[in-house]
């Protein structure tokens, strides 16, 4: 087999496989993050499915139109969107916050650096849209509402549903669907700019919200050394909540390296708790397939297809090791159990001042 049709084959599989486990434990312990990952994995399955069919067998406009939803558009929207509801619990919320002002800020400058045909006014709608969501979701969060989540899914969800009515109303030019001339792998140009520019959209506020959710969970769970104090307690006097917020990158990097020996040693002496190196592998995860992504849309698509096997066998194995989503390893939707529960202490940052 051939490796265009084998790589995306391999990733579909897995995908699907690790969505019918994220569904197996949504069924078991009711957490919407599991859910919402389901859905994302789901749609992450169901975009290199297309590209193995369309390898093995040639591309049809069915094909294309599926391919471009689930995987350009939906899937990492919908895994960030899961980040976002696991940590609504905690101050993570000016993290997503400030992945969507950034998503809508790099939907506008991508139009003005592509002038995609057919987008008109959407880009300063979008980034519009993008930094309204954003104040509130920072509103949410400073006030300690755990509602935040649920702005973050109208983004997202709304998105979603705006894409595909864009999509119903779309005639493709013949013979219904792009490819590079070179890989053969598909390519967004017969798309419109209004459909094109959800793809930075969703892609960059759940591809970042995935990557800085885990390095704030591995921050959560870490032996800490804290070398620059902050605090994001809503208490103190607001001029100094702003200096504290804007310190708190800065503080949280310096204060990440300087904890690196430590948690070195404790992951070497397996004193660690398993959200730390499982959260290393979801950001390797995340991080892999959203350089390669972005490479294919600037018409570089060597990597585009082991890009995103390599993402989903990091996601998976970060998953698998995190005992804070699987606590008990069952075979799907039976009652026989490959790991049995194992319980682990809960930092009371992760519910708390979320530090």
């Amino acid at each position: 087999m051939q490796a265009e049709v084998f790589l995306p084959a391999a990733t579909a599989i897995m995908a699907l496989a690790f969505a019918v486990a994220l569904l197996d434990q949504w069924r078991e312990r009711r957490h919407p993050f599991q859910l919402i990952w389901a859905a994302g994995m789901l749609f992450y399955g169901l975009a290199a499915g297309c590209e193995a069919l369309g390898a093995a067998n040639g591309w049809d406009e069915t094909l294309y139109r599926t391919w471009y939803l689930t995987g350009a558009v939906w899937t990492a929207g919908w895994l960030g969107l899961g980040t976002a509801y696991l940590l609504g619990r905690t101050r993570f919320g000016y993290s997503f916050a400030f992945a969507l002002l950034l998503a809508g800020l790099f939907t506008f400058l991508t139009q003005r650096r592509y002038d995609y045909p057919g987008a008109g006014s959407s880009a300063i709608l979008y980034f519009i849209a993008a930094g309204i969501l954003a104040l509130a979701i920072g509103i949410e969060t400073y006030f300690q509402n755990e509602r935040w989540p649920h702005l973050a899914a109208l983004a997202v969800i709304g998105a979603t549903v705006l894409s595909i009515v864009l999509m119903i109303g779309l005639t493709l030019p013949p013979p219904g669907y792009a490819l590079d001339p070179t890989t053969q792998v598909p390519v967004a140009d017969l798309f419109p700019g209004t459909l094109r520019l959800l793809t930075p959209f969703l892609n960059v506020t759940g591809g970042l919200a995935l990557i800085l959710g885990a390095i704030f969970s591995t921050y959560v769970f870490m032996p800490k050394r804290r070398v620059l104090a902050y605090s994001l307690d809503p208490n103190q006097k607001f001029d100094e909540f702003l200096f504290n917020l804007l310190i708190a990158p800065i503080a949280i990097a310096v204060n990440f390296v300087a904890s690196l020996p430590g948690t070195w040693r404790a992951i070497r002496d397996r004193h660690i708790n398993s959200r730390v190196p499982a959260t290393i592998l979801i950001a390797i995860g995340a991080f892999i397939p959203s350089v390669t992504d972005s490479l294919n849309r600037l018409d570089s698509t060597e990597w585009f297809q082991l890009g995103k096997f390599l993402g989903v066998i990091f996601l998976f194995a970060g998953f698998l090791v995190s005992v804070e989503v699987f606590r008990e390893v069952r075979i799907p939707f039976t009652g026989i159990v490959l790991r049995p529960r194992r319980a682990e202490s809960v930092p009371l940052a992760e519910g708390g001042d979320g530090r």
